[in-house]
């Protein structure tokens, strides 16, 4: 499809940043000549775990309830088998009482086992991510943001962020410029101020842009209009770095109850990943695709 020749009408989208307000208000409706082409949508399918209904017939939830129903149910089937809890003898998944989902929990907290880091990894981890601890450090920030909303051609929103991009690049571009097409093709109410956000910390950014604008190495120097576009769950952001607060880096031993909190949880989370997963890889899943394995080796 080629790039609209019109200019997008505005909707409220987002970019994380508490100066703007704008996180979570994104339009149910596509940008004018942006609009995806319509599709037939396809007949509902039924899904179920063992054999056991996850969904009523022809009320296919979507795909994110679809997957927690199918998780719950896994568990569910693996506390019978436990003996934690009764039988169940009807063909579809049942709601779950309070008492069996403490039940459940409490079978999770004793099969799966979490390894404690130790100091030498607190302290790798320390090194290789400084730059994430760094304390006060602020950016003087404005952007524009093209919206990705329900329906928008990607494609052809891409190629319109890219050329607006592409001109705000050029050395002769005039300093007014960024507020003119932030005023004039931002999707968020910041375009109000000419895309302007104010002084903004790596906490008041979305996490795709707080790793980019602070934790990177590149980061720690960059000025102007990034040569790149930025993306994030609420679309394409053109970033202009306008003034820079150097912050403080505190020393590992201050922040090592925090680092070791940090690797605590996302080993946690690898480890229950790694027990779903094997869950998954010993049960019949059907009309649903979720990540299985049948050998307790899983990284």
């Amino acid at each position: 499809m080629n790039a609209p020749t019109s200019t997008p009408a505005k909707a409220s989208g987002g970019c994380g940043s508490g100066a703007c307000q704008c996180a979570g208000t994104a339009s149910d409706s596509a940008p004018t000549g942006l609009a995806a082409p319509a599709t037939a949508a396809a007949a509902p399918t039924m899904a179920y775990v063992n054999g056991i209904a996850l969904h009523a017939p022809g009320q296919r939830p979507d795909t994110a309830t679809l997957r927690e129903s199918a998780y719950s149910e896994l568990l569910r089937q693996q506390a019978v088998r436990a003996g934690l809890l009764p039988r169940h003898t009807g063909l579809s998944a049942p709601e779950l009482s309070d008492a069996e989902r403490k039940v459940i929990e409490a079978m999770v907290d004793q099969d799966v086992v979490t390894p404690q880091p130790t100091g030498d990894e607190g302290q790798r981890y320390y090194d290789a991510h400084t730059a994430q601890f760094m304390v006060g450090q602020a950016l003087h920030l404005r952007h524009i943001l093209f919206a990705v909303t329900p329906g928008v051609n990607v494609q052809a929103l891409t190629v319109h962020a890219e050329r607006a991009l592409l001109e705000l690049s050029h050395k002769g571009v005039h300093p007014e410029r960024f507020a003119q097409l932030a005023a004039e093709l931002s999707n968020c109410p910041s375009s109000a101020q000419g895309g302007d956000l104010g002084w903004v910390g790596p906490e008041d950014c979305a996490p795709e842009l707080a790793n980019e604008l602070f934790h990177l190495k590149h980061a720690q120097t960059s000025m102007g209009v990034h040569p790149r576009l930025f993306h994030t769950r609420f679309g394409f952001h053109i970033i202009d770095v306008l003034e820079r607060r150097s912050g403080i880096q505190p020393a590992y031993d201050d922040v090592r109850e925090r680092i070791a909190a940090l690797l605590t949880m996302q080993s946690r989370a690898r480890a229950l990943h790694q027990y779903m997963t094997l869950l998954v890889g010993q049960a019949l899943v059907e009309g649903i695709e979720l990540e299985g394995a049948d050998s307790p080796l899983v990284q």
